[in-house]
């Protein structure tokens, strides 16, 4: 038992570390890995029939969407897509929500595939700016 909370103090004491010093846009894939390791923890504990396991996962899911992605989103520089984003999480909420009640996989497996989609293209944007940012620096000098 000891081992086990060691091991989640050492993993919290990492993910609080990495998160102090991420960018933003990092902190954004952070929280789209978060969520998708909640639904993963959700799944297995439906699996092996933990009501209230499912439940804190889902839970905890719920919150990284609406506290963490919806928060953060910026509806006056972000316009249709922010409005789009907002609309999207809105509902994946409330598909975890019936997961939840049903007990329902499919209904996880489908904001599992959601949030993967959308941490994909987050990527993405990424990788374009790092491309981008060398290209800068030498029509600077």
């Amino acid at each position: 038992m000891f081992a086990r909370q060691a091991a989640n103090a050492y993993a919290q004491v990492g993910v609080q570390t990495g998160a102090m010093s991420a960018s933003p846009h990092k902190l954004i894939a952070m929280l789209y890995d978060g969520a998708r390791a909640a639904i993963a923890r959700a799944r297995f504990h439906l699996d092996g029939g933990d009501i209230a396991g499912r439940g804190n996962a889902i839970s905890k899911a719920i919150d990284i969407i609406d506290n963490g992605l919806r928060a953060v989103l910026d509806h006056d520089a972000g316009g249709e897509i922010s409005a789009n984003l907002e609309a999207l999480y809105e509902y994946m909420v409330r598909r975890l929500m019936l997961a939840n009640l049903r007990s329902d996989a499919t209904l996880l497996g489908e904001v599992d595939a959601l949030l993967e989609s959308l941490a994909s293209a987050w990527a993405q944007i990424d990788e374009a700016g790092q491309a981008a940012e060398p290209r800068a620096a030498l029509q600077d000098n």
